[in-house]
């Protein structure tokens, strides 16, 4: 072992090695090693290139241009326009029914859930994709997201294992291409049997042993925190005993009229949350709103009031609405004024506050009663809460103002709004298609979220909020360590060493190597560059000791499937540790025995499939 490598070992080991006692947060931790091995190239020691190029030291920072951050924050964008359609929510729903509060359950649905997945999209894809759901059961079971989440984590890897359209499997295939002499390529199915038994006993041990296994770790608040939905808001503010249908026939003194010139707020107190025009619905509509013949208003306000409306020619009545507001996919948010509000002392009126902030406030909070009557003309005090209505393309201005603190509510209530979902998926499957038949995933990812953002599907500060900055600094960081690895020999001489150890044992033997050689190496350099150094040595092995090379091949790429002893091994571990609060610890906790059920999965399906 040269210098250089025992250096390189240090440089990563100190820090990780802080990171496992939690004396370090494992982003910073990612930035260190890079900025470390950065410094030691540019110095004249050869870590990513010649000693004396000390140009090769941007390697360090090369990892934020890899495809796997495009990849990653490309599915931050789908997987938000995913939760924010609905989608995700129906799917905890659904999850939630069949589940019940059972924690062993949902752990076998979670993992076999996105194990399917994982059989037709990419790995951090289908994590990415079943993450907010799984978080969304937590909030409504109580059950602790470190419980679940490590699941979808290794139920996408053990997914991937099973099929063909993995990083790691399609290398493998076309290095047997290259291998001397040149082997036949792997089928599309070649990886079905062997990987998918051992999905199957990877996830019975996960569903058995994981409510002992698996960490039970109390999550960060903000993940946890319990809203109410829109439909637990109408109920504490009482809207169902306020909430009428004003019918405008065509003779009435209001038809043709705006909202503002019909003054139904300043004269009778009321608030329009709503107008119905044929089959098209209008919340929180704008003061110029023309009202037609026809029309049905949504109005809050006490009966009295409601009653008067008559002197203009309409028609009062409650049938169609049934007193629920979010039956009709509509979503609150209620609003504080801050403790040094220039609001406070003022009235909604005063302040404009509809014509300057778009939302209407149907009722206010004070004192333990709800008032929903000249909600408008109330000066406000602190502690008054307001429940508001309005679109949510106007919710950053109202967020964005020193005056009031805006709480938005849990949407697990809400309806899915089929437009953006169907889009979503539409664009998510063409681009699936796309990677499939050849355009690189990251492109097609990338391309897909940009449509997305283009044709306002998404709106891009939403797209920005829903980024997991850690994870994005934690692969970029920890990307240097692969190179360096690979530059400096660290990793051949790794492999070397394992295969002399094995290659006595036999034909099974050499292909239990290739497994084990893959799975260590993932650990630290990620499966995409694991099977780029084990599986040349590992293929021309098997050809030198006239083993199906094939085999072989299977082996040391599912080896790259088995990212289950740390959390930089793979991006979706990654994923899953700031919404659950894992530690480094947790992986391998729950990663060493899952490490030995599929190395005995894998010593199964050789024999059985490959008949070494």
């Amino acid at each position: 072992m040269t210098l250089t490598q025992v250096i390189l070992i240090v440089i990563v080991a100190v820090p990780l090695a802080l990171v496992s006692i939690d004396r370090l947060r494992i982003d910073v931790a990612a930035l260190s090693i890079a900025a470390v091995l950065g410094l030691f190239q540019f110095f004249g020691m050869a870590i990513f290139g010649d000693p004396h190029n000390p140009h090769a030291a941007i390697k360090a920072i090369a990892g934020f241009s890899q495809p796997v951050v495009i990849t990653l924050l490309s599915l931050f964008v789908f997987t938000t326009s995913l939760e924010k359609s609905g989608l995700t929510r129906w799917l905890a729903r659904n999850l939630l029914k069949i589940g019940g509060n059972s924690e062993r359950l949902f752990i076998a649905l979670f993992s076999t859930a996105t194990a399917l997945l994982s059989l037709i999209m990419n790995n951090l894809a289908a994590g990415a994709l079943l993450l907010p759901s799984a978080m969304e059961v937590a909030r409504r079971t109580g059950i602790k997201p470190s419980k679940l989440l490590i699941p979808v984590a290794y139920g996408s890897l053990l997914g991937g294992a099973a099929t063909y359209f993995t990083g790691a499997n399609i290398i493998a295939s076309d290095l047997l291409t290259t291998a001397n002499p040149p082997q036949h390529a792997l089928h599309i199915l070649d990886f079905t049997p062997t990987g998918g038994l051992i999905a199957i006993l990877g996830i019975l041990i996960l569903t058995i042993f994981g409510p002992r296994w698996l960490p039970d770790r109390e999550p960060a608040p903000e993940q946890m925190m319990a809203r109410p939905t829109s439909h637990e808001l109408e109920m504490h503010y009482k809207i169902i005993e306020r909430l009428w249908e004003v019918i405008v026939p065509p003779d009435s003194t209001l038809a043709n009229k705006s909202l503002t010139e019909s003054a139904i707020g300043e004269r009778f107190g009321l608030a329009v949350a709503g107008v119905w025009h044929g089959h098209q619905a209008y919340f929180a509509p704008p003061p110029d709103l023309i009202i037609h013949p026809g029309d049905i208003l949504l109005v809050v306000g006490r009966e009295e009031r409601v009653s008067a409306l008559t002197e203009m020619g309409l028609k009062i009545g409650r049938e169609s609405t049934n007193g629920q507001l979010s039956e009709l996919g509509v979503t609150f948010v209620e609003v504080m004024p801050s403790p040094h509000s220039q609001a406070l002392g003022r009235s909604l009126s005063e302040i404009e506050f509809r014509s300057k902030y778009r939302f209407t406030a149907l009722a206010l909070f004070r004192g333990g009663r709800s008032y929903r009557t000249d909600v408008g003309n109330f000066p406000l005090m602190l502690g008054d809460t307001l429940l508001m209505i309005g679109s949510r393309q106007y919710l950053r201005r109202l967020r964005n103002t020193p005056d009031f603190i805006v709480l938005e509510p849990d949407l697990s209530d809400q309806p899915i709004s089929r437009i953006q979902a169907a889009a979503t998926i539409a664009i998510l499957f063409i681009a699936i298609i796309a990677s499939v038949l050849g355009l690189p995933v990251y492109l097609a990812m990338l391309a897909g979220a940009i449509l997305l953002l283009l044709i306002k599907v998404l709106d891009i500060d939403d797209a920005y909020r829903a980024i997991n900055w850690q994870a994005i600094i934690m692969i970029a960081g920890m990307y240097s360590v692969s190179l360096a690895m690979v530059n400096t020999g660290l990793a051949n001489l790794i492999g070397e060493h394992l295969l002399r150890l094995v290659s006595p044992l036999g034909k099974l033997g050499l292909a239990s190597g290739a497994y084990l050689l893959s799975a260590l190496l993932t650990q630290f350099i990620g499966g995409q560059v694991s099977i780029l150094v084990s599986a040349p040595i590992t293929i021309s092995a098997a050809i030198a000791m006239h083993t199906n090379p094939q085999a072989v091949a299977v082996a040391t790429a599912i080896g790259c499937s088995a990212s289950f002893f740390t959390p930089i091994a793979h991006p979706v571990n990654i994923l899953m540790i700031a919404p659950a609060n894992y530690q480094f610890r947790d992986f391998l906790h729950v990663g060493w025995r899952l490490t030995l059920v599929c190395f005995v999965g894998l010593l199964l399906g050789l024999i059985l499939f490959w008949k070494l």
